[in-house]
């Protein structure tokens, strides 16, 4: 990995650990599908308009359903449930739940894509699983009794981004990955609509809560997206998924400054075990 690799990982992950602060603003103002839906119909329309402005076609009528495929389970039901999870959940914790995510992946690969579960995944999701429980005792900090179903709603979105593998592998190997990005997220976008007048905005919405949707659609669905893929070409799907191991650590950072928050030892706890778990697995 050359310098500018590393600086596009870390500006990833500095990105991508701030969307969950993000969503902590906007979520409880805005209500969980509308936040969900603007994040991604913002992202969308950006990227298609940016594509469109480089020459690059996503091809819509070929590759459609598999955009609309890896819109439900990557874009659509996860930005729902972080959205609402955010509602009632510190920021932080759920960064830390979402480093589970590629031990559901290797579950996914083993069982649907006849990929080896070595001993060394299995110690990692074992680890993880320990580091969840950690991460899920209330402990202080949980003042609602949707706590418990907000970190299922996380661990549930993990899964979905888990699941993607599965799809991506057996339904869109040859589908570009700048197609993916674009077209995902507005077939995401176009399959939330339906939810939008079952989760109404909470209060009035402010111009706080929806600068900040706008800067995660900008910066952690469109701009995120483009460093991604730009990683993945240059240095391999593996290296880019290390993205996973530094978003915790800007999620707390981010978390403590402008938020306030503050975990138990407990929850610290179990994120090394999430993290450790997650580097046996990718790397097993």
């Amino acid at each position: 990995m050359k310098p500018a690799d590393y600086a596009r990982l870390v500006l990833l992950a500095a990105i991508w650990g701030g969307s969950f602060i993000f969503q902590r603003i906007a979520a409880p103002v805005l209500g969980a599908a509308l936040t969900a839906e603007g994040r991604l119909l913002i992202a969308g329309v950006v990227l298609a308009a940016w594509f469109h402005c480089t020459g690059f076609d996503p091809q819509w009528r070929r590759d459609g359903r598999q955009y609309f495929a890896i819109g439900v389970v990557n874009m659509a039901l996860p930005s729902l449930l972080y959205a609402f999870a955010m509602i009632y959940i510190p920021a932080s914790l759920a960064a830390i739940l979402n480093s589970t995510s590629p031990m559901f992946g290797a579950l996914f690969a083993a069982l649907f894509l006849g990929e080896r579960f070595t001993v060394r995944k299995a110690l990692g999701c074992a680890a993880g699983a320990v580091g969840v429980a950690l991460v899920a005792r209330p402990d202080g900090y949980a003042s609602t009794p949707m706590f418990g179903v907000a970190i299922a709603a996380c661990l549930a979105a993990c899964l979905c981004y888990g699941y993607t593998g599965v799809v991506v592998r057996r339904y869109a190997a040859q589908t570009p990955s700048r197609g993916i990005a674009v077209g995902s997220q507005l077939a995401g976008a176009v399959l939330l609509l339906p939810f939008l007048p079952f989760s109404p905005p909470a209060s009035e919405p402010t111009m706080f809560a929806v600068s900040n949707l706008v800067a995660l659609a900008l910066l952690g669905n469109a701009l995120g997206m483009v460093l991604y893929f730009r990683l993945i070409a240059d240095v391999g799907a593996t290296r880019a998924l290390t993205v996973t191991y530094l978003m915790p650590a800007f999620a707390l950072l981010w978390g403590a400054l402008f938020l306030g928050e503050a975990l138990p030892a407990s929850a610290f706890a179990g994120a090394v075990l999430i993290l450790a778990g997650t580097v046996l697995v990718t790397r097993g």
